[in-house]
C-alpha cells in the first residue's frame, strides 16, 4: 500500500517509525514537507522519498497513494487542502484521506477538499512517539472496508486503535485521551512534588513517582476487576491511604478532574468551529 504523509512531524515520524517497524516497505511511503532539516532527518532514518513541493504536486510526481495522511497543524489545514484539491479531484481511483489535526471536522475538510468524500479523522495521542498511544477515529460511509483495514493498519503502528461510531464522539475522545496524557503528567508532578516536600531528593522523587504510576497502570491494565476494586483493595480502614482519599474527597478532586475534561471537550467544539470557518470574501486568510 503506498501511503502519502503531507507534513513530517514528530506524529508523522512516530507512525512512519511504526510502520517500518512491523515491515512496510520504505520505497511505498513518500512525504511532502517544507522544511529542509525535517526532510533530511527522514531522508536519513527512515531512508524516505520527500518532497519540498505544494500538497498537490505529489499527486503528479509520484505513484498515487492509497491513503494520504494530513499530518500538519490545524491552522494550516485549509491552506493544505485546496491545494490539495485539484488533483485529488482529477484522479480516478480515489485515495483515503486521513486527518490526525485536532478539530478539523471532515465536513470542513470535505468542502476544501472539492467535495472528496473518502476521508477519516482521528485522534491520535503522543505516546504513539513510543508505540504506546491510543487513537479514536471515525471514518465516513465512503470508506469502504478494505480502506478502514488500511487505515488501522497505519494507525496500529503506534498503539491500540477505537473506532467510534459517530465523529461527534472524537471531540469527547480528544479531552480524555488526546489531552489526557497531560492529566497524567500533573498528576505525576504533585507526587513527585509531595515526595521532595517529605524529604526525598528530586531524583529520588521522580523515580517514587514514575514507578508507583507505571506499576498501577499496568495492575489496572492486566486486572479484570474495575479500577475502584482495586482501589479499594489498597485502602485498609483507619490506614494511611484511607487518610489520604479523604483529603483528595474532602478537595472533591475527582470531581474537579471530571470538570476538566468536559473543559476540555467544550473547548475541542469550539476549536472546530472555529477552525472550520472560512474567511469572509476580502478577509486575510
Amino acid at each position: 500500500m503506498n501511503i502519502h504523509f503531507i507534513g513530517g512531524g514528530n506524529m508523522a515520524q512516530a507512525i512512519i517509525g511504526g510502520l517500518l517497524a512491523k515491515g512496510h516497505d520504505a520505497a511505498s511511503i513518500t512525504v511532502t514537507e517544507p522544511l529542509a532539516s525535517t526532510r533530511q532527518r527522514l531522508e536519513q532514518e527512515f531512508k524516505l522519498k520527500t518532497f519540498d513541493g505544494t500538497p498537490g504536486d505529489i499527486l503528479e510526481t509520484t505513484i498515487t497513494p492509497a491513503l494520504i495522511v494530513l499530518a500538519v497543524k490545524p491552522q494550516q489545514m485549509r491552506e493544505v487542502a485546496l491545494s490539495l484539491a485539484p488533483q485529488l479531484c482529477a484522479l480516478t481511483n480515489k485515495p483515503v484521506v486521513l486527518t490526525i489535526a485536532a478539530g478539523i471536522r471532515l465536513q470542513d475538510l470535505q468542502r476544501w477538499l472539492g467535495g472528496h468524500t473518502q476521508l477519516a479523522r482521528c485522534m491520535p495521542n503522543t505516546p504513539a512517539l513510543i508505540g504506546a498511544g491510543i487513537s479514536a477515529v471515525y471514518a465516513s460511509p465512503a470508506v469502504d472496508v478494505v480502506q478502514r483495514d488500511a487505515i488501522r493498519a497505519v494507525l496500529a503502528a503506534v498503539g491500540q486503535v477505537l473506532w467510534v461510531d459517530s465523529e461527534n464522539q472524537l471531540d469527547p475522545a480528544t479531552a480524555v485521551s488526546g489531552s489526557g496524557p497531560a492529566y497524567v503528567f500533573y498528576f505525576i508532578e504533585a507526587l513527585q512534588q509531595a515526595a521532595i516536600e517529605l524529604g526525598f531528593e528530586s531524583q529520588s522523587a521522580q523515580q517514587l513517582a514514575l514507578e508507583t504510576f507505571l506499576g498501577a497502570a499496568r495492575l489496572a491494565a492486566r486486572s479484570t476487576d474495575p479500577v475502584s476494586v482495586l482501589r479499594e483493595r489498597v485502602t485498609s480502614k483507619g490506614g494511611t491511604t484511607e487518610r489520604a482519599l479523604a483529603s483528595l474527597q474532602a478537595s472533591a478532586v475527582k470531581q474537579h478532574i471530571v470538570d476538566a475534561v468536559l473543559a476540555a471537550n467544550a473547548r475541542a467544539i469550539e476549536l472546530g468551529v472555529q477552525l472550520g470557518t472560512d474567511p469572509t470574501p476580502g478577509s486575510a486568510s
